[in-house]
């Protein structure tokens, strides 16, 4: 657990990024404890990744325990799912397949440059590292979008240069054919991993810089949840 409130108005678990071949220290405990200062309560999914078999289904049913976990931990409490790029795709799997795996549902989903499609734009090592040589189709999130699907928190840079926009493009139209939902910030500028894109998490280095403008999404994100999840 990286933040636990006094009182939390809900809890959000946070599963960080890494292609499915590591997770992103940035992407875990500085988002989990951003989201405790606004009175949720933050956990951390340190799901399996890649080490040369094919993952399947494991993060997603690693994903769907610790949902169950949590709300035998905070009864009562919403719960939502945020991910980051691959933990994006891990998050999006739980809002999409939950229903036919016999899995609980979140009441969010928060989703910041999410890897989502097998298709055309696809992020192709993380959907090797879940489908290796097999048919990628159920790990396409948004062919099976539907009204099942929790609403949905999604951010995105439109110059991302490894996780095309047009994962989280894809995931929002279906969620509109769906009639499910949901917010959607496409920021014009910014490198892939941006995180909050504070100073906690910048790599100079890398490319990802301190962007207020991009950093908002957080702010938004808090709104978000304040109106239309707490209950």
């Amino acid at each position: 657990m990286a933040g636990l409130p006094p009182r939390p108005r809900g809890v959000v678990i946070v599963c960080p990024g890494g292609g499915y071949e590591w997770l992103s220290p940035r992407e875990a405990e500085p988002v989990a404890q951003a989201f405790a200062r606004v009175g949720w309560a933050g956990l951390i999914l340190r799901y399996t990744c890649f080490e040369g078999t094919p993952l399947g289904k494991l993060p997603l049913m690693q994903l769907g325990e610790a949902l169950r976990l949590t709300r035998e931990a905070f009864p009562g409490l919403p719960v939502a799912v945020c991910g980051f790029s691959a933990g994006g795709h891990l998050a999006a799997s739980l809002g999409v397949h939950w229903q036919e795996e016999g899995l609980p549902a979140p009441n969010a989903l928060i989703l910041g440059y999410p890897v989502i499609t097998a298709g055309e734009y696809a992020h192709r090592g993380s959907i090797r590292a879940l489908a290796g040589d097999g048919d990628p189709s159920y790990y396409s999130l948004e062919k099976h979008v539907g009204a099942h699907t929790p609403r949905t928190f999604l951010w995105q840079t439109a110059s991302d240069e490894a996780v095309p926009v047009q994962n989280s493009l894809l995931f929002a139209e279906a969620l509109a054919a769906a009639k499910v939902p949901f917010e959607y910030h496409v920021y014009p500028a910014g490198v892939h991993g941006l995180s909050l894109a504070t100073p906690e998490v910048a790599e100079p280095e890398k490319g990802r810089l301190p962007d207020a403008h991009v950093a908002g999404w957080f702010d938004q994100c808090a709104q978000w949840l304040k109106q239309f999840i707490e209950e």
